[in-house]
């Protein structure tokens, strides 16, 4: 595929993740917030994610800059990157949809906030973390430069190691023993085995 073709399937990709996201922004900013751990290492963080998931890609789709990194994939990894980015959006809207009003940007919980434990939520734990990991592998696959491909694993892996420890003891702080024995049963990220068997 040429790096046009990858580009505009790339900025197909973002302006679904656009799509599927601002509207559950909107409808969360109505909810009150009861509890929080925001703060300006999370920002930097999410800042970062922007970096790598959007304006590195984007410079390079529009420049071609780094151009010393650049290198010509195969078609059958573009075609991988093509199914990531794919996987990625649908992970994505299901997860939206299926974590509904509790869903937030920041590390919050709002008021009325429920435990999830149903469609994805019954496999895994963050399956919004799951959708990023996918998209920062379609990403890497996608554009053909070393530096920009890699930039969305990069900061997706930052804002993962930094933040899901203290999002799960606000959960913990929140639902108690609900949710260590959820916790018990599912995996963080990837279904345990044990996942399927219920």
């Amino acid at each position: 595929m040429s790096t046009t073709v990858l580009g505009i399937i790339w900025g197909l990709a973002i302006l679904a993740w656009v799509a599927i996201r601002m509207p559950r922004r909107r409808k969360a900013k109505k909810r009150k917030v009861v509890a929080h751990q925001r703060s300006l290492w999370e920002r930097t963080a999410l800042g970062l994610c922007i970096l790598g998931l959007f304006v590195f890609p984007f410079a390079y789709f529009l420049s071609g800059w780094p151009a010393g990194a650049n290198y010509r994939p195969s078609i059958a990894q573009s075609l991988l990157g093509v199914a990531a980015l794919g996987a990625f959006l649908w992970v994505f809207y299901l997860a939206h949809k299926q974590l509904a009003d509790n869903w937030s940007v920041t590390l919050e919980v709002r008021e009325n906030h429920t435990l999830v434990q149903e469609g994805l939520y019954r496999y895994v734990r963050h399956p919004m973390y799951s959708s990023f990991w996918l998209w920062g592998l379609g990403q890497a696959l996608i554009v053909p430069n070393m530096a920009a491909g890699l930039a969305g694993i990069a900061s997706v892996a930052l804002l993962y190691f930094t933040r899901v420890n203290k999002e799960e003891d606000m959960m913990r702080n929140q639902f108690g023993q609900d949710y260590e024995t959820y916790s018990q049963k599912t995996g963080r990220i990837i279904p345990k085995l044990t996942a399927f068997q219920r």
